[in-house]
């Protein structure tokens, strides 16, 4: 059976896309409504998003199976614009984002999430499992008196750690016994069963907020449309868009490699962008990818978009007709669900490898995985690139090296090995000696790669050296563009053409 934007569907793989979407539906409420209380609005706002966010990426995303919605990293930076501005000022932001969103689409930004090295990989799936676990802690904690958020005990945290063990037995046993339901679904069904059969003293997800409401209606954002807003709402817009990319296109990568195939970044860009258009006319808090329930999603089986779609229209059907059903769910078999995700989550085998890899890469995952948790993802992958290039600069520098001899005209030739760029230019200049050299010098590039302008300047900068001692300087199998490039030593480069080897400054070889 062929079905528009989700593709060949046989009945038993129709039932597992189905029984999928609802699981990650149930996982989305608690989630959805907690995030709506740390930006600072109401339960139904982030529930919203999580309904237009995932099905618009359901249909039009780059990864067929991935979920989106609303998320903590992006509710973490909301939650200063609601503060000071309130919600329609956010409703503003979400829809500006998308817009950049979509032109980071449009220009294909998204492949450069191809320079995220593996380590920073590594580290940023190990922090947002431990992002993930430590919010769950949230559900273990009610307000006193006062108000103030405090610890469960007795009684009531021993009930909780027992529905949350269940959980977890049921979620690793069912798989051994039957493939037919996923395990996360039926650890959530019994637990459920459970605690209304035998009446035991359990928070719900009613305990959180009532999940009651209508179908989203379309406004524009109540905010005076003039040059004061734009940049009120512009740097918010320009920080979520990036996180919302960031870990949107992350996950993508996740999920491929665990699914075996492969997805569109820049196809992802737009979806994410147009959904937050979206929602963002629909008083939605906007969103991104969610690597918690697109693992549940794709544990329990789903791989194609009906998966996603019915996720969001299952929480759509939770919001109008089932919030009385759904608010009986206990928050313990929610929490154990989220257990398994992040245990499954977790790069386990970054333990194994640590000692056996370069210590920079070490040293990189950890920082990662540090900063994701004190922090927030998009800065933990900026940091983590940045010093994973400096490190790569640092060890290519070293690599550059001459082997000299004197030719049988007794001029001293320099065999240069190793590419010249910023990082090498200073042990580059080391390696000559323009006072002590004969007066007939030549440097051969053959072995050595120019790859940016400081690599030029230093070239330059040498040959001025030798004109000054009164010697000559040739410099040969330097290719034509770094001679074009040249100042000081044009008219000192000597190249036979036919040896030359052939490559450019710089060249992105990138379609």
């Amino acid at each position: 059976m062929t079905i528009p934007f989700i593709g060949d569907l046989s009945p038993l793989r129709l039932k597992t896309e189905l029984l999928s979407g609802l699981t990650v539906a149930l996982a989305l409420v608690p989630e959805a409504v907690a995030f709506a209380f740390v930006a600072g609005v109401h339960p139904l706002v982030g529930l919203y998003a999580a309904f237009l966010v995932g099905l618009i990426t359901a249909v039009m995303g780059g990864r067929p199976g991935m979920i989106s919605g609303a998320t903590g990293a992006l509710a973490v930076v909301m939650v200063s614009l609601v503060a000071l501005h309130g919600v329609q000022y956010l409703f503003a932001t979400v829809v500006l984002m998308g817009v950049i969103q979509v032109l980071a689409g449009v220009f294909r930004l998204g492949k450069f999430i191809r320079m995220v090295p593996h380590p920073v990989m590594l580290g940023f799936v190990n922090g947002l499992a431990i992002v993930i676990f430590l919010a769950q802690l949230g559900q273990f904690q009610v307000p006193d008196t006062n108000g103030q958020m405090v610890w469960i005990e007795g009684m009531q945290l021993y009930t909780m750690l027992g529905l949350v063990a269940l959980t977890m037995a049921i979620i690793f046993l069912t798989p051994k016994i039957t493939r037919a339901i996923p395990a996360p679904l039926v650890g959530i069904l019994v637990v459920s069963v459970l605690v209304i059969w035998l009446g035991l003293e359990a928070r719900t997800v009613g305990d959180l907020a009532s999940i009651a409401g209508k179908f989203p209606e379309f406004a524009i954002p109540s905010v005076p449309m003039n040059l004061e807003t734009l940049w009120i709402i512009l740097p918010y817009a320009f920080i979520l868009a990036a996180i919302g990319l960031i870990e949107s296109l992350l996950t993508l990568n996740l999920v491929s490699e665990l699914t075996d195939t492969r997805g569109g970044a820049s196809q992802e860009c737009i979806a994410q962008g147009t959904a937050n258009v979206v929602t963002g006319f629909f008083g939605g808090m906007g969103g991104c990818a969610m690597i918690g329930q697109s693992m549940i999603n794709v544990t329990s089986g789903g791989r194609a978009r009906l998966s996603g779609i019915s996720a969001a229209l299952f929480l759509l059907g939770f919001i109008l007709f089932g919030a009385p059903l759904i608010e009986q769910i206990p928050l313990a078999a929610l929490v154990g669900v989220m257990f398994m995700v992040v245990i499954a989550t977790f790069a386990w085998s970054s333990f194994r490898i640590i000692t056996k890899i370069p210590k920079s890469d070490a040293f990189v995952l950890v920082l990662v995985s540090g900063v994701t948790v004190a922090s927030d993802l998009a800065i933990a992958v900026v940091v983590g690139v940045i010093v994973s290039a400096l490190v790569y600069a640092w060890e290519t520098a070293k690599k550059i090296h001459v082997k000299t001899e004197i030719n049988d005209q007794g001029s001293k030739v320099y065999k240069l090995e190793g590419p010249l760029f910023f990082g090498s230019v200073a042990s580059f200049q080391e390696l000559f000696d323009p006072k002590n050299d004969p007066e007939d010098v030549i440097i051969d590039f053959q072995g050595s790669r120019v790859v940016d302008h400081s690599g030029l300047q230093a070239i330059d900068s040498l040959a001025e050296k030798y004109t000054n001692a009164g010697k000559q300087l040739h410099l040969r199998h330097l290719s034509k563009d770094c001679r074009s490039l040249l100042h000081k030593a044009r008219n000192m480069v000597e190249v036979s053409v036919l040896e030359d080897p052939k490559y450019s400054v710089a060249a992105d070889y990138e379609k």
